[in-house]
């Protein structure tokens, strides 16, 4: 395989997705783990994962254990109802315990994943650490780890020791049995730990060192070290894994194509990237940003309906002659009644500006679904756009780079849109001068800002207004109002401060619509 770094948000957005389809919930959010594996947090509805480049093997075997990892987390958030930490042997018990029956449960739906779950373990098997580099009481939760999940321990112990794993894990294997069978979940799971620990002879917070996988130049797989050890795993996991396709699970047949089209995206973009192009000019962190509270899909959906022809690039107008009699428009009076198509279709480049002064604050959440559902009508419709905001940070003017023009809109610009805070004045003058150099740049048929319409500095903005429209670019601006008296009061100042064209809004889920309808020519 080639070598190739998959972008961050590339991953995160990719994990987003599948989280959320595997696990059926929507509100999950989903971020990069600085600790060495992965997790999921019930409580927060956060998925913390292991970095791609954490596992080892080329591109392709990295993506598929990071893929996996994603299952196992979606998996947890289905069906556990409480997850402990691993840094003590009664957490680290029952979180291994578990990790079998959400995986046995998981395939019950995703036959899918059997071969996939068969990589994951073959490679786990050969990176986990010897028993002989673990120390004290730690050594013998090891043990029962591996004897559990993969039928063997790596290393030498002593018999005494070796016995009461063998014995524990029996138990631990009849607990799983009788809870996948009775449908018990993580509470009845957890009380039968102390009775393992028992057998063990363990303190139940007796303490767990993290046991990091071995990875890099030092551990040197060959296709017959693999396939051996995919015989051992798989023999002690026959009857859960009873049908499976060796050369399959060797080549990732089920994983391959999807991994190519993440490359070919990849490339596409790697060298476009995200970048300011002027001082200024930040980029959201969307690591941990729930951006499903934004989504409207009801408002999405209608827009879409509404302005579907312009995708197809025909339009049905009525005139007072044309091509076809309308039935229906003569009978209900209307005085153009013949139907006419006509070419629809917009090849505008727009960049857009969002204000998000503290005017919002109160509605931000409605303001942010309406320009949601802009970008993603202009993202269905193929128009060209990039997407910018600004508000005011510890007293310093911010400019956000939400969408770049060369990106296409998606899960990251979204949690990107969210994170923005609605903050401080409105300094548009300031902002058009840190946005000059893009403007000037990528010269745009239409630079739209959607503002309150109150500028800091008003003899400055309308410098600014001047100055950009002397480059050839359609200035054009939306007052958002609490009420109609209001958004045309908003509507007026924006004019005097030069732009071409004015609107004022007092319906937050009509900017939509008007900035649809300005590109349209309406």
């Amino acid at each position: 395989m080639q070598s190739l770094q998959l972008r961050n948000d590339v991953l995160i957005d990719i994990a987003t997705f599948l989280v959320r389809r595997w696990s059926g919930t929507e509100n999950i959010t989903v971020e990069f783990s600085k600790i060495k594996h992965s997790e999921t947090r019930l409580k927060e509805k956060r998925v913390l994962l292991m970095p791609n480049d954490q596992y080892y093997g080329n591109d392709f075997q990295k993506y598929r254990q990071y893929r996996t990892s994603i299952w196992y987390e979606a998996m947890r958030l289905k069906h556990c109802k409480k997850i402990l930490s691993n840094d003590h042997a009664y957490g680290f018990i029952l979180n291994t315990i578990e990790t079998r029956r959400i995986e046995l449960l998981g395939i019950k739906i995703w036959r899918g994943m059997i071969e996939e779950l068969i990589f994951n373990y073959t490679n786990m098997w050969l990176s986990r650490n010897n028993l002989s580099s673990i120390f004290g009481k730690a050594r013998l939760v090891e043990a029962f780890y591996q004897y559990f999940l993969f039928g063997d321990i790596k290393g030498e112990m002593q018999p005494s020791q070796f016995n009461k794993v063998v014995k524990a894990v029996e138990l631990a294997k009849h607990v799983l049995d009788e809870a996948v069978k009775k449908d018990h979940n993580t509470m009845w799971i957890e009380s039968k730990i102390p009775e393992i620990l028992k057998i063990l002879d363990l303190d139940a917070l007796v303490s767990i060192p993290l046991s990091v996988p071995l990875k890099g130049p030092g551990l040197a797989i060959t296709p017959n070290d693999f396939t051996k050890a995919m015989k051992q795993v798989t023999k002690s996991r026959k009857d859960d894994f009873s049908k499976f396709d060796s050369k399959n699970v060797l080549e990732g047949k089920t994983v391959i194509d999807e991994f190519k089209i993440i490359k070919t995206e990849n490339k596409k973009n790697e060298k476009k990237g995200l970048n300011t192009k002027s001082i200024g000019i930040q980029i959201p962190d969307p690591s941990n940003v729930d951006e499903t509270k934004i989504y409207d899909q009801d408002l999405i959906n209608n827009l879409k309906a509404k302005f579907k022809e312009w995708k197809t690039g025909w339009k049905e107008y009525h005139f007072f002659v044309g091509d076809e009699f309308d039935d229906e428009a003569y009978l209900e009076g209307y005085e153009r009644q013949f139907i006419s198509d006509l070419k629809k279709s917009i090849k505008t480049h727009i960049v857009i500006l969002l204000d998000h002064s503290s005017s919002i604050a109160d509605q931000q959440i409605d303001y942010k679904k309406a320009t949601l559902a802009l970008c993603e009508v202009l993202a269905f419709l193929k128009i060209k756009f990039s997407v910018y905001a600004f508000n005011t940070t510890e007293r310093q003017v911010m400019c956000w780079l939400i969408k770049p023009e060369d990106l296409k809109w998606n899960n990251s610009c979204a949690k990107r849109l969210a994170q923005i805070p609605a903050n401080g004045g409105t300094p548009l003058a300031e902002v058009y001068d840190k946005m000059y150099p893009i403007l000037h740049s990528s010269k745009p048929d239409i630079f739209l800002t959607l503002t309150d319409g109150e500028p800091s500095d008003p003899f400055a903005a309308r410098s600014m207004v001047k100055s950009l429209k002397s480059t050839g670019i359609k200035m054009v601006a939306i007052g958002v109002g609490r009420d109609t008296p209001n958004a045309t009061i908003i509507a007026t100042n924006l004019k005097y401060l030069g732009f071409e064209r004015t609107l004022g809004v007092s319906r937050l889920k009509d900017i939509p619509k008007k900035v649809l309808n300005v590109l349209g020519g309406n």
